[in-house]
């Protein structure tokens, strides 16, 4: 059957407005599902800049998210929450004052404010991991002979992007030396580093455990492994001690927030994730995908951190973590419960006349591990979250060396010489 013309006519022109139509739906998807920009524009900040607002000048979606840290502004004595570390820190200054950390935004502010018993070993290495500047100025002079009061009237600026980027590229970049004398201790070539590993290395700078040395040196001991057991190990060997605590004349060491040291070997860092994978997410602005600075916990934004990976849903992240959370601080205070009573114990028989002395420093060296133990957990943050098995194992050791603390202690009594 032959088709009219002006049949032809309007298939032509019909065909000619689906084909303009398909046209303009494939360019605007193409426009629309170009991957996201994920590499800023590389400006040049100028030479050894530590005011992270002249950076925002040039990166504002990071630095904006950088400011987001000021939120988090509220801060109380851990002692509230957790009575025992009354007598635990007994005569140190962390019994005068430990509060809860703050944000990043006000580390300046908290080391130049903190109690003055806190202070007796006032010292410029105090500022190590409170500002940018730090790195530049240990360059400049000998740390371990500059007083605080020196080193503050040159410090103005606290932690920012200096701390962790290259001015000219960008790169992360390791600038502490503890850490960096710490690896080369170990063996590792920070040069040989991955991008993936120096999303948790520029974290490593200050999220450690470290000490003073004799010759007031910061230092991180790490020298026989990252593990609580490893780094007592290495205190051992040296029979180190920080402090004494006054009732049961233990020598003891202080563990600080070793972060780093439990995410190293726990299920998230085995599986190839960071510490920004987490703390740090992309985000996204428009068409422009950035890592957010604002360094909080990964449920703030969990959509962007957990649900990435885990496609269970919001619902099922939350118990987790809840789950966790809450075994650790259960074991924690029974932790704490045997730690006071060792120290009780122990006190009670060092006023006991004829004690044997030889039991009593067996039932000291049980309340040095677990008081260790107890401590590495308390000054992690995160409640265990970050190496649940790590922590649960440290915690057990906590309450099996008290309760063999308690023990000796009570038999050291038994067999004092009463005659």
């Amino acid at each position: 059957m032959e088709i009219k013309k002006e049949h032809k006519n309007i298939l032509l022109i019909g065909g000619a407005v689906l084909l303009v139509v398909l046209i303009c739906t494939l360019s605007l998807f193409l426009v629309n599902n170009q991957p996201l920009d994920t590499t800023p524009t590389r400006f040049s900040i100028p030479d050894n800049e530590t005011d992270s607002s002249v950076w925002g000048n040039f990166y504002p979606l990071q630095y904006e998210s950088y400011l987001k840290n000021s939120e988090n502004k509220d801060s109380k004595p851990h002692v509230d929450s957790f009575p025992y570390l009354t007598e635990m820190y007994k005569g140190t200054g962390y019994g005068a004052e430990f509060n809860e950390p703050r944000g990043h935004l006000y580390a300046l502010d908290d080391i130049l404010n903190v109690n003055s018993k806190r202070w007796e070993s006032r010292q410029a290495n105090c500022f190590v991991c409170k500002s940018p500047q730090i790195p530049d100025l240990m360059d400049k002079y000998d740390f371990s002979k500059l007083s605080f009061e020196d080193a503050k009237s040159e410090i103005n600026q606290t932690i920012g992007c200096y701390n962790c980027h290259d001015t000219k590229t960008l790169d992360l970049k390791v600038k502490q030396k503890p850490l960096l004398e710490a690896l080369d201790r170990m063996g590792v070539d920070i040069n040989n580093a991955t991008k993936q590993d120096m999303k948790s290395l520029v974290c490593a700078q200050c999220h450690v455990s470290y000490y003073f040395t004799d010759e007031n040196q910061v230092k991180f001991p790490w020298d026989n492994g990252l593990t609580a057991e490893k780094i007592l190990k290495y205190y051992d060997e040296s029979n180190f001690a920080e402090m004494y605590h006054p009732d049961t004349k233990t020598p003891l060491v202080k563990p600080r927030h070793a972060e780093y040291e439990m995410f190293m070997g726990s299920t998230h860092q085995s599986a190839g994730l960071s510490c920004a994978d987490c703390h740090m997410p992309y985000m996204r602005d428009g068409d422009t995908k950035y890592h957010s600075h604002y360094w909080s916990s990964p449920l703030q934004h969990i959509n962007q951190s957990c649900l990435v990976c885990h496609t269970q849903g919001e619902d099922w992240v939350l118990n987790r973590v809840s789950v966790i959370q809450n075994n650790t601080k259960e074991s924690q205070n029974r932790a704490g419960e045997a730690v006071v009573e060792a120290i009780n114990a122990i006190s009670k028989a060092q006023n006991t006349t004829g004690v044997n002395e030889s039991i009593l420093n067996e039932a000291r060296e049980m309340h040095r591990k677990g008081q260790w133990y107890l401590d590495f957990v308390f000054v992690t943050n995160g409640y265990g979250f970050h190496n649940p098995g790590e922590t649960m194992s440290n915690l057990n050791k906590a309450i099996d060396y008290s309760h063999k603390a308690t023990i000796l202690a009570n038999k050291a009594i038994l067999n004092a010489d009463t005659e």
